[in-house]
């Protein structure tokens, strides 16, 4: 009798396992859907100086490099006129980062550094100490080190030998961060504002149904097909990041786009598994056309072993071109496809015929116009 009951007991807890695991298929967290709509990552970008470059940096010709390094040497109590300076172990560079929501002073951020001159390598050299500002020019970061470039450049007598882009460099944890980013996530009416990732009616109802049952009807509402309101309850307003934590836990099973990704230059195509075509034929031939031409060389006659002066008679030598066409045809081939074929059905149809990928995609193109294929076309 226990062994009956623990046996009917195991099908219940699997049965109800099996009906969790059923309703949760697909289902994503809030969190990875969405995200805080004031919170956003910054761009930062500076204008630097590269020194120590072994003769590869700027040349005479960039005036903007010459007055950098006749204000960098004025800071230091030297006066060299621009005219005289005349060193090739420096380039002016524009340095750029981007500053994370939520950074502090003091934390680190990886620089990227790019020459905007004609110096040829950054191999081996150092930037100098580079204020980065954003869109409104307020300094948050300061960047200065060693760079490391994933490339070389080296060239004598006309030779050069080069691997990937010796004129970029990268500094990782090269900049400062200075100034600490303020970032209000509750708006002024006590709400937060999440945005979708990819804007869909169908999946921000979704969302707000889901919130709906969590934190009470009411709660939460669709502006848009973008942005989710949400009201921060007024019992816990300290408690902000446990309330978010609670909500971006939340699970979603967002509506899917019918796609269809082609990559032209690969020709990978790539589907998602609900895409349907409608009943259609396809009818596939090549037609082959060369058309070749080759040139034979006429020399005038001789008498004997004495050739003809090219000036006598008008006489000359004369090229002579001789044209062949050969015409190919394929025999046709159809594919026919009925309800409810997939488009992994019709790649597979159409490389049993030996298809090649720019006919799949041509194919794809003809299929889509035609209003078979029930999504939307990507061509890469």
């Amino acid at each position: 009798m226990v062994n009956k009951v623990l046996v009917h007991l195991l099908c219940f807890i699997f049965v109800l396992s099996f009906e969790a695991s059923a309703n949760t298929k697909g289902s994503v967290r809030l969190k990875d859907l969405a995200r805080l709509a004031s919170v956003k990552d910054s761009a930062l970008v500076g204008y630097g100086i590269v020194t120590g470059l072994a003769g590869t940096g700027d040349s005479t010709r960039n005036s903007a490099t010459l007055q950098s390094v006749h204000n960098m040497l004025l800071r230091f109590g030297l006066n060299v006129p621009t005219d005289q300076v005349r060193s090739r172990n420096a380039a002016a560079v524009m340095v750029t980062a981007t500053l994370p929501a939520y950074s502090q002073s003091g934390d680190k951020l990886d620089v990227n550094v790019t020459s905007i001159g004609d110096a040829r390598s950054l191999v081996g050299g150092t930037l100098l100490l580079t204020p980065m500002a954003m869109s409104d020019r307020d300094i948050y970061a300061m960047a200065q080190g060693p760079l490391s470039v994933g490339g070389f450049s080296y060239d004598l007598n006309g030779n050069v030998v080069q691997k990937n882009h010796p004129t970029a460099a990268h500094i990782p944890d090269g900049a400062t961060v200075d100034r600490s980013v303020n970032t209000a996530i509750v708006n002024g009416d006590g709400k937060v504002v999440y945005k979708l990732h990819r804007p869909d009616f169908e999946t921000a109802s979704r969302i707000v149904d889901s919130l709906s049952r969590v934190i009470g009807a009411g709660n939460a509402k669709a502006l848009d097909a973008a942005r989710i309101e949400i009201r921060v309850p007024g019992n816990k307003p300290t408690e902000l990041v446990s309330f978010l934590t609670q909500i971006e836990r939340i699970e979603v099973v967002p509506d899917s786009h019918l796609m269809v990704v082609v990559n032209e230059r690969t020709g990978t195509v790539v589907s998602g598994a609900e895409v349907v075509i409608s009943p259609v034929t396809v009818a596939h031939g090549n037609l082959n056309v060369a058309i070749s031409t080759e040139y034979q060389v006429s020399q005038p006659f001789g008498v004997g072993n004495v050739i003809i002066d090219s000036d006598f008679a008008g006489v000359r030598t004369e090229v002579v071109p001789k044209t062949s066409i050969n015409v190919e045809e394929q025999q046709t081939v159809s594919v026919s496809l009925p309800q409810g074929s997939k488009v992994s059905d019709l790649v597979t149809a159409l490389n049993k015929v030996h298809a090649s990928s720019r006919d799949i995609i041509t194919i794809l193109q003809g299929i889509k116009r035609a209003g078979a294929l029930h999504a939307e076309l990507i061509i890469q």
